[in-house]
């Protein structure tokens, strides 16, 4: 009885926040739905302390996508998608989450919650880079070319992007040890730095392999398949791998380097 309390009590908390999500407009209607499943997978996993973790991830990035929109203004222009976060988008990055979820409530092996938490350090990592990154004066260096691009562009690189990728990461696994595993500092510089590595795979996909498109009418580098109401062309990458792919690869491989480190 007590138990079926508890899990009434983690729905309705799940539910809530889904909701608020929507109601806020940081979340679509679709995202919200999907955010409910991801938060269900992972409550039942690791009741209200993995719900936390995840919580500290998605209030992080709703703040920061929030915060300073003036240094952002003409980034979504080469952006797909808005920072309304959709389905697909929330999968990407909960999704890897809520599979080691899975995996470790089937098993039962302390491996995969270090798995768990180490694909959302990296879900954090990449999104704190790409929050902070353009807050910096100067535009970042493309790994690809070594020529500065406009801000926004994916696998774009910048000191500011590169602390705040450093620090997203840091601050999942220092929760982590705060809220559901006793501290070990080797453990809480391993989470770190593969969460961190993450958003350099986030950030080699992008450069190298993500997809990337040019308006015909203005020319713009854009993520989208229509600019100025006409249809964009390919100009790099697989038409297949868009932004939604590149998070849900770096946080799954990052989840599975420390699963074979630790293993």
């Amino acid at each position: 009885m007590i138990v079926g309390v508890k899990q009434i009590g983690l729905l309705i908390f799940i539910i809530f926040i889904s909701i608020g999500g929507w109601r806020t407009k940081n979340l679509s209607l679709s995202g919200s739905l999907m955010a409910l499943l991801v938060g269900c997978m992972i409550g039942y996993s690791y009741g209200m302390e993995g719900l936390l973790i995840l919580g500290v991830f998605f209030l992080s990035s709703s703040i920061w996508s929030h915060l300073f929109k003036q240094g952002k203004i003409g980034m979504e222009e080469r952006l797909a998608k808005s920072s309304v976060r959709d389905w697909q988008q929330v999968l990407a990055n909960g999704g890897p989450a809520a599979l080691f979820a899975f995996l470790y409530s089937v098993t039962g092996n302390d491996i995969w919650t270090f798995s768990f938490v180490t694909s959302i350090a990296a879900a954090n990592s990449d999104t704190w880079a790409s929050e902070i990154g353009p807050l910096s004066k100067g535009d970042p260096l493309s790994i690809r070319t070594f020529k500065r691009v406009p801000k926004g562009t994916s696998g774009a690189i910048s000191f500011i992007g590169t602390v705040g990728a450093l620090l997203g990461s840091a601050i999942i696994s220092f929760v982590f040890f705060f809220i559901l595993y006793p501290f070990d500092s080797k453990l809480f510089l391993l989470i770190s730095c593969v969460g961190f590595l993450g958003n350099v795979i986030d950030t080699l996909l992008g450069a190298y392999w993500q997809l990337e498109n040019q308006c015909c009418v203005c020319h713009q580098r854009t993520e989208r398949k229509e600019h100025c109401h006409q249809q964009t062309a390919r100009i790099k990458g697989y038409s297949w791998l868009n932004n939604e792919w590149v998070n849900a690869s770096s946080c799954l491989v990052a989840g599975v380097i420390i699963f074979f480190i630790l293993i």
